[in-house]
């Protein structure tokens, strides 16, 4: 979604099928090398507590509800995609090792990744002949149809990505020309309208024999190994679906299956009988059981994994104010601790309809104190390093670079600031109207410190907090409530949901993106420029020619002033010394739950 000592090399073929290098010895999924890693941070480089140990208990806690649905299908949040991976297989995955490599995608139920015409129109996928669901029937080309089928009905599966639905050719010449005037996406309505009648009618997934699945694509599109790596690709059977009650109990393909479940209070996960570990390389099957609990009070939550009551806490956004005092000033717990980037961006979009002059745009990128606003996010250990580009490090491509001294003059140059204020024709500076999420107090902090910054230097800042539960649906994800209410500058953040400039930047700048309701592009940016890199990401296959996009992209949102970063977002886990084969997996952010085991 992540710099270090264990490397691997990517790249894209001239078919779009990715192409990758063997990690180092140490970065496999355990056992081999990384034995001797101990002390702070040694779970960001290396596997800790290598073990093929079986057996135990592993307790994990949450101190929210679940935040969407074990539902593969319709689920968004990295701890559920993270989580998924003990009880489903989808046609790809993220290479389980720390380090650079773990941002990779791999084959997991396919054979090997995609192969692309030459048109780029059609994705043909092999999957693996010995997969068996828990009930010991065979997988078949055809449940990972169904998967996707199932992604189409928006009533049943609101909560998930919707790339399918999107990216696969529609039906026929009617739904073509819908879609075209973007009043539907593909005109199938889903295998639940109709049950007999819509059952595998998708005709754009195709399903030649039991052990292929071919896409039919809209329109040419480079990342599809990436989507084929969401938990919605993992296979289904139509027989056991029950709609919105799947959630209940996935028919997992994992290493692992569901015992009970009680929504909201705990989950309990027993070893799958029927797999295969040579079929599914980067899980593991090592506790005889696996606990969630959730909505326990968060310094509980803290309290209990330093205590060893439990062993992980579930949604991997690290410990709380009073853990991470009590960590930072024990030697003995840092070393038990790590504080990985978790690939999240915390900005403050500047709206460019708003403020529409550049230079005034630029003004409140140097007159910004970059340290209070650090510090706003929690400081270096619990909000991040400061930012100062429009992507975190760990996208693919990103080269750091700082326009405006967020780096270099933390606390802000005033001087190039009123410089700009005057280019703007705004000597004396300007009024303008910020929100943020109100019941986040790191963003209450945040507003504040701005308000205090921008006012160094004439620009005043007027403060309007709104509650998370609405700020996408009615504020700031509301181009004209911005724009009609002279909102210039709204909080926000953003993590891919893979890690190149094409996953970072879509739905953040490319003018194409910008929604009526729910809007992530809150900086409403339509540059011509970063629309049509954006439009050859989409179709170019080549990895280095990708890479310079991502950084031509990070430059020119800057350059536009349309972003003002705050931190690239880290947080403090602490890492049970119960746990064996423990490190943080790169492109969730948290550790790989996927493989943990117990001593």
């Amino acid at each position: 979604m992540k710099r270090r000592k264990i490397m691997c090399l990517a790249a894209v073929g001239a078919a779009g099928a990715l192409a990758l290098a063997a990690c180092s010895s140490s970065s496999t999924t355990g056992g081999g090398g990384g034995g001797a890693a101990t002390g702070f941070d040694a779970g960001t480089t290396s596997v800790v507590n290598p073990s093929s140990h079986k057996g135990g208990t592993l307790a994990f806690a949450s101190s929210a509800a679940i935040p969407d649905s074990t539902d593969p299908g319709n689920t968004y949040y990295a701890q559920m995609w993270n989580l998924t991976r003990l009880y489903t297989m989808p046609l790809m995955t993220y290479q389980s090792c720390p380090g650079s490599c773990g941002g990779h995608v791999v084959p997991m139920l396919a054979t090997a990744p995609g192969t692309v015409s030459d048109n780029g129109l059609t994705w043909t996928y092999h999957i693996r002949p010995n997969v068996h669901f828990e009930d010991g029937t065979l997988v078949t080309s055809q449940d990972v149809k169904y998967a996707i089928e199932r992604t189409f009905d928006r009533g049943k599966f609101p909560l998930g990505p919707s790339y399918w639905p999107s990216l696969l050719a529609p039906q026929n010449a009617t739904c073509a020309k819908a879609m075209a005037s973007g009043k539907t996406t593909g005109c199938y309505p889903g295998p639940y309208v109709d049950r007999s009648k819509n059952l595998m009618g998708l005709n754009a997934v195709q399903t030649p024999n039991s052990t292929t699945v071919v896409f039919h694509l809209a329109k040419p599109f480079a990342d599809l190994n990436y989507v084929a790596a969401i938990p919605q690709s993992a296979p289904v059977p139509p027989n056991k679906d029950t709609g919105a009650n799947y959630q209940l109990h996935p028919i997992s393909t994992g290493p692992y299956m569901f015992q009970s479940y009680q929504i909201n209070k705990q989950l309990t996960l027993v070893p799958n009988p029927h797999w295969n570990p040579a079929t599914d390389p980067n899980a593991k099957q090592l506790p005889s059981k696996i606990t969630l609990t959730f909505n326990v009070n968060p310094n509980d939550v803290d309290n209990r994994l330093l205590a060893g009551d439990i062993q992980v806490d579930l949604p991997g956004t690290g410990v709380q104010a009073a853990a991470r005092a009590k960590i930072l000033t024990t030697p003995s717990l840092k070393a038990q601790s790590d504080d990985p980037v978790s690939g999240f961006l915390w900005y403050t979009a500047i709206n460019t309809h708003v403020i529409t002059n550049v230079h005034c745009r630029i003004a409140l990128e140097y007159a910004a104190n970059k340290t209070n606003n650090q510090t706003a996010y929690g400081g270096p250990y619990a909000g991040g390093a400061i930012a100062s580009t429009a992507a975190p490090p760990n996208v693919v491509g990103m080269k750091p670079f700082d326009l405006y001294e967020a780096t270099t003059k933390p606390q802000g140059d005033l001087t190039k600031a009123k410089q700009e204020l005057a280019a703007c024709g705004k000597p004396n500076g300007f009024s303008t109207v910020m929100t943020y999420r109100s019941d986040r107090p790191k963003e209450v902090a945040v507003a504040q410190a701005t308000q205090a910054a921008e006012a160094r230097v004439g620009i005043k800042i007027t403060l309007h907090g709104f509650p998370t539960a609405s700020y996408s649906s009615q504020f700031a994800g509301v181009p004209k409530y911005m724009d009609s209410h002279g909102i210039g500058l709204a909080t926000t953040g953003w993590a891919p949901d893979w890690p190149d400039g094409y996953g970072q930047f879509y739905f953040i700048a490319d003018g194409n993106a910008i929604s009526p309701v729910g809007n992530n592009n809150i900086a409403q940016l339509n540059d011509p420029v970063i629309n049509n890199l954006l439009s050859k990401f989409a179709t170019t296959t080549d990895a280095t020619v990708r890479a310079t996009y991502t950084d031509q992209i990070n430059h020119q949102i800057m350059k536009d002033a349309a972003f003002l970063p705050t931190v690239y977002a880290k947080a403090l886990l602490y890492r049970s010394p119960q746990l064996t084969n423990v490190y943080v997996q790169p492109y969730y952010g948290m550790y790989n739950y996927a493989v943990l085991g117990l001593k």
